[in-house]
């Protein structure tokens, strides 16, 4: 998937300057997809070039005028070509499991300090993302689904995606933490 892509996604929710999609990106759709200020605003420049996209200049008191970018049809297009398009399963790539694997070799004391550290930017991660299901799911708990449809249970079972993950790596990290103290490493 290219970022254009996701901004694709997300233009299609609601016409945005580059400011309010990089805000949106910040809170939503950035944790699954990340992208810098500069990279969502130079892949905008690129969208609109190739047609994905229009703007309309909007006047501002005191400010240059900003540019509302939405989707246009060739973007619409481009769109549900991608969505048709078979996706990769993600490959884990995860320099901890790498470290953990030869902390033996090493510093185990350190190891065991940076599973520490992954686990509360986890468990961060993981109440971000339950806040975000209360504050834009009230209605529904984790098997909630079927009060939903359409756009919003699309976002609920991405969100709920992220939410299994992040419980998922907490587990793991717990597991880890108490096994290598089990065997004495502090």
């Amino acid at each position: 998937m290219a970022l254009e892509h996701a901004i694709l996604v997300s233009l299609t929710e609601r016409a945005g300057s580059g400011y309010e999609l990089a805000r949106r990106f910040d809170r939503s759709i950035g944790y699954f997809w990340p992208a810098t200020h500069q990279q969502i605003y130079r892949v905008l420049r690129r969208m609109d070039d190739a047609g994905w996209v229009t703007h309309t200049d909007v006047a501002q008191d005191g400010r240059p005028d900003k540019k509302v970018y939405e989707v246009s049809p060739a973007g619409r297009d481009e769109l549900t070509r991608w969505l048709a398009e078979p996706v990769d399963p993600a490959i884990l790539r995860d320099g901890l499991g790498v470290k953990l694997r030869g902390a033996s070799l090493g510093d185990t004391a350190a190891v065991l300090r940076e599973v520490e550290r992954h686990r509360a930017e986890h468990s961060t991660r993981l109440e971000i993302y339950r806040g975000i299901q209360r504050r834009d799911f009230p209605q529904s708990d984790s098997s909630g689904a079927d009060k939903l449809n359409g756009r919003e249970l699309h976002q609920y079972l991405v969100l709920r995606g992220g939410v299994r993950a992040e419980e998922s790596f907490v587990a793991w990290c717990d597991e880890v933490i108490q096994a290598m103290r089990s065997e004495g490493t502090r």
